[in-house]
């Protein structure tokens, strides 16, 4: 079952392939692109199917999910220095290049899906650390990933499986 993002009455919603977009959802500050590049704070329109599912097991219990887990500790990281041989790869902290932090304070990443972007083989500079996450209260944009709400998100990723992926749509 895919989870297809798109746009109605100007609010960012998602629901499952086929069915009607049911939840709301944020995606990134600047919208959706199909020019993703690194920094530029873009969702990647297309099809990504689902990776995997990260979870920080001293919150949540394990996710409900036909997708493979694994659990995110302090010293979890993901690389998004372009430059670098491990861009757009969880690597383990310290790190000495840029990452980005998946033991977070403000409960994000408490559940996240990898999402197959830019993943095979990375590209530089065309994007990193694009997951399905949880949304902030308030639905603020994220730097370019999709985000749901932690009910939405589990319930989503109970019916997952493999092959399925987050369709980001063109606006229309």
């Amino acid at each position: 079952m895919d989870l297809v993002v798109g746009r109605i009455n100007g609010e960012w919603r998602a629901g499952p392939a086929g069915g009607r977009l049911r939840w709301r959802c944020a995606i990134g500050r600047s919208g959706v692109r199909s020019d993703k590049h690194e920094g530029d704070g873009a969702t990647p329109i297309g099809r990504w199917p689902l990776r995997r599912v990260l979870y920080r097991a001293d919150r949540i219990p394990p996710p409900v999910t036909a997708l493979a887990t694994a659990v995110i500790d302090p010293a979890d990281g993901w690389c998004d220095d372009p430059s670098h041989p491990a861009y757009n790869r969880q690597v383990r902290l310290p790190f000495p290049a840029s990452h980005e932090r998946l033991w977070r304070d403000d409960r994000l990443y408490d559940i996240v899906a990898v999402l197959a972007h830019n993943d095979d083989p990375p590209k530089a500079g065309l994007g990193s650390a694009v997951f399905l996450h949880v949304a902030r209260e308030d639905y603020r944009p994220t730097a370019g990933c999709v985000a749901l709400a932690p009910d939405h998100l589990v319930d989503f990723l109970s019916q997952a499986r493999p092959g399925d992926a987050v369709v980001v749509e063109t606006p229309r």
